[in-house]
C-alpha cells in the first residue's frame, strides 16, 4: 500500500472556515479538502436540501422530451420503457414507469435479456415495440451510441427518447430526445448523474408541467439513492442531494419491494453501504442469473405478499450468484498463476463457459488481488464479451478505445466497462490491450493507494469529532469517509487474530498515555506481528462505532498499519 497524504490548505484558510462554522481545525481542513470553502457551502454541503436540486428543463432537449411524451398521452399512444438490466437500468425503468402509470395506463416495460440480446438498446427489443404497437420507446441508463438501431426503429415508426449517462460517441443518435448531461453540447449544471439520474430529472421535468412540486416526487428517491450506490457515481452536488434524501425514504418508508429485501436481511438502519451490499447485489442477481425483468416486478410491486415472494426468488438468484463468482474467481486466479511468465501491465483471462452474469464481478475480485487493469471473457453466441475493471487514476474506457480495431463494440465509464469481440481477434486484442496500458499508465498506479486526509492523534478522536463525521454521510466518490493516520502507537497487550483462520486483526492503541481505543482490521490478521510486544507503529484508518449489547464505543476502521 502507499500512503499518500493530501496536502493540508492553507493555514489562514482553516482558521478562517473554522471561526465562521465555529468548528475545530481538523474538521475545518477535512471541508476545504472536499472543495467546501464558505458558510453557505457547509450549509448545503451538511443539510442537502431538494430545492438546491437544478431545473431539469436546464439539461439539453428536455422540453423534446417532455412534449413528446405529453403527445403520446394525448393521442394515447403506447409507450415502452427500456432499460439495462443492472441496478441502474432496473431502478430507472422502475422509476419511469411506476412514475407514467399514475396518471397514464398504456406505458409498459422492457428489460433485454443478457444473454439473448446483451447490453443496451436491441433489436429484439424495437422488433418488440413494433409488434405490440408501441410507437415510443423511452430508453433509460443506455441508448447514447445506439445509431443505427434507433434509426431503425425511425424505419418502423417508433420513436425514442433517450436517457443516458455514458460518453456519447462521435455521433449521437437521431432520437426526438437525448437527454445526458455527458454531451458536450449540454450546459447542464451538473454531469455525474446515473442513468437512474437522468430518469428522475425526466420525471421531475413532466411532474413541473402538472403543478407537482420536488414534494410530490420523494418516494421515488429510494430508487434513485440506490442506483446512485450502484453506480459508483461522485456523491458530491445534485447526487449527495438525491442519495441523502433518497436514503432517508429507504430507512422511514421505502417502497414496498425494498421492505421485502429489508425484511431478509434483517437491518433497521441502512447507510449508503449497506445499499450497495445489500440491495444492489440482490438486484442485480435478477439480471445476472435470469432475467431483470423480475427485479423491475419487484421494485414496481405495491403488495407486500406478492413483494415477498418476490423477493425470496431473487434471494435465491443472489445465492446462486455468490456460489457461481467464487469457483470463477478460483478457476480464474488459477489461470493467471499458470501464466505467471506473461505477467505486466493488464491482467487478462478468457474462459468459454465462465457465466456471463459474473464476469464483472470476477473483474473486481481479480482487481483487488492483482491490482491491474482487468478484463474477464466468455463465449457469447458467436462472440467473445468481457468486463473490464480499472485501477485508482487509470482511464480503462480510453484504453479501450485504443484497442478498437480489434472490438466489435464497447461501452462504459472510466473504472468498468463491456465490450465485445469476434473470437479470432481475441490475441491481437489482448496483445494491443497490453501495449496501450504499457505505454498511458503512470507504474504508481499499480500499487494500491490510501489517501490520508490528515494526520492526527489518540487524545483528539473524541465522540464529538465522531458526531460531526457521520455528518459528512453519505460517503462516496470524491466524499469518502475520513481516513487519518497516527504514528508512534502501541497496542495494549491484547492484539489477537480474529475470525476464520484468525484472518482479522482485533486491538487497541495508546499514544502518548492517551487511549485506549479499540480497533478492528479486516483480513489484516497476518500484520499482527507488527503490534505485539509494544512496539510502537503507524496506522492508517478511518473511525467508526461499534454496538455491543446495547453499548456504542468508538472505533478505529484499520486499512494499514506498518
Amino acid at each position: 500500500m502507499r500512503w499518500t497524504i493530501k496536502p493540508k490548505p492553507e493555514q489562514n484558510d482553516i482558521d478562517r472556515l473554522a471561526l465562521a462554522l465555529g468548528v475545530d481545525g481538523l474538521v475545518a481542513q477535512l471541508l476545504l479538502q472536499r472543495g467546501i470553502t464558505t458558510y453557505e457551502e457547509a450549509k448545503k454541503f451538511f443539510r442537502p436540501q431538494l430545492s438546491d436540486l437544478h431545473d431539469p428543463f436546464l439539461m439539453k432537449d428536455m422540453d423534446s422530451a417532455v412534449e413528446r411524451i405529453e403527445r403520446a398521452i394525448s393521442n394515447t399512444e403506447n409507450i415502452l420503457v427500456f432499460g439495462d438490466y443492472d441496478v441502474d437500468g432496473t431502478t430507472s425503468v422502475a422509476l419511469v414507469s411506476s412514475y407514467l402509470l399514475s396518471y397514464y395506463p398504456n406505458v409498459a416495460t422492457y428489460i433485454p435479456d443478457r444473454y439473448g440480446e446483451g447490453y443496451g438498446v436491441s433489436y429484439k427489443g424495437i422488433d418488440f415495440a413494433e409488434d405490440n404497437d408501441f410507437s415510443l420507446i423511452i430508453a433509460l441508463d443506455c441508448g447514447v451510441k445506439a445509431v443505427d438501431k434507433v434509426a431503425y426503429a425511425k424505419e418502423k415508426g417508433v420513436d425514442f427518447i433517450i436517457c443516458d449517462h455514458h460518453r456519447p460517441g462521435d455521433s449521437l443518435p437521431e432520437a426526438i430526445a437525448v437527454l445526458d448531461p455527458k454531451r458536450e453540447d449540454c450546459n447542464y449544471p451538473y454531469d455525474e448523474l446515473c442513468g437512474c439520474g437522468v430518469g428522475f430529472k425526466l420525471i421531475q421535468a413532466l411532474g413541473s408541467r402538472q403543478g407537482e412540486t420536488i414534494d410530490d416526487l420523494i418516494p421515488y428517491l429510494d430508487l434513485v439513492a440506490t442506483a446512485i450506490g450502484a453506480d459508483i457515481v461522485p456523491i458530491t452536488g445534485e447526487n449527495r442531494v438525491l442519495a441523502y434524501h433518497g436514503l432517508e425514504v429507504i430507512n422511514t418508508n421505502p417502497r414496498i419491494g425494498f421492505k421485502a429485501i429489508i425484511n431478509q436481511v434483517n437491518k433497521t438502519v441502512l447507510t449508503i453501504t449497506d445499499v450497495v451490499f445489500i440491495i444492489a447485489p440482490r438486484i442485480n442477481a435478477a439480471g445476472r442469473m435470469e432475467h431483470g425483468q423480475h427485479a423491475v416486478n419487484l421494485l414496481t410491486e405495491t403488495d407486500i405478499d406478492q413483494a415477498t415472494k418476490f423477493a425470496a426468488g431473487i434471494e435465491k438468484y443472489n445465492i446462486d450468484r455468490r456460489s457461481l463468482d467464487k469457483e470463477i474467481t478460483e478457476e480464474a486466479l488459477a489461470q493467471i498463476q499458470e501464466n505467471k511468465e506473461e505477467e505486466g501491465f493488464t491482467t487478462v483471462v478468457y474462459k468459454d463457459s465462465w457465466h456471463k452474469g459474473v464476469i464483472g464481478i470476477v473483474a473486481s475480485r481479480l482487481t483487488e488481488t492483482y491490482y491491474r487493469p482487468t478484463l474477464v471473457f466468455t463465449k457469447s453466441g458467436d462472440t467473445l464479451a468481457a468486463s473490464a475493471r480499472s485501477v485508482k487514476g487509470f482511464d480503462v474506457y480510453n484504453a479501450l478505445h485504443g484497442c478498437s480495431d480489434y472490438i466489435v463494440q464497447f461501452g462504459g465509464h472510466k473504472y468498468a466497462a463491456g465490450l465485445t469481440l469476434l473470437p479470432e481477434q481475441y490475441g491481437n486484442f489482448k496483445h494491443q490491450f497490453e501495449k496501450v496500458v504499457s505505454e498511458s499508465i503512470d507504474p504508481n498506479l499499480l500499487i494500491p493507494e490510501i489517501a490520508v486526509d490528515s494526520i492526527i492523534a489518540v487524545k483528539d478522536i473524541n465522540p464529538k469529532l465522531m458526531r460531526i463525521l457521520k455528518q459528512f454521510a453519505p460517503f462516496g466518490p470524491r466524499n469518502m469517509a475520513p481516513v487519518f493516520m497516527a504514528e508512534g502507537l502501541q497496542d495494549s497487550g491484547y492484539a489477537k487474530g480474529v475470525g476464520q483462520d484468525s484472518a482479522h486483526l482485533k486491538f487497541a492503541v495508546t499514544q502518548d498515555g492517551y487511549g485506549p481505543l479499540s480497533g478492528i482490521g479486516f483480513n489484516l490478521g497476518k500484520k499482527l506481528p507488527l503490534v505485539i510486544s509494544r512496539k510502537t507503529f503507524a496506522a492508517v484508518f478511518s473511525l467508526g462505532e461499534n454496538e455491543w449489547q446495547g453499548n456504542v464505543t468508538l472505533q478505529l476502521k484499520l486499512k494499514d498499519l506498518k
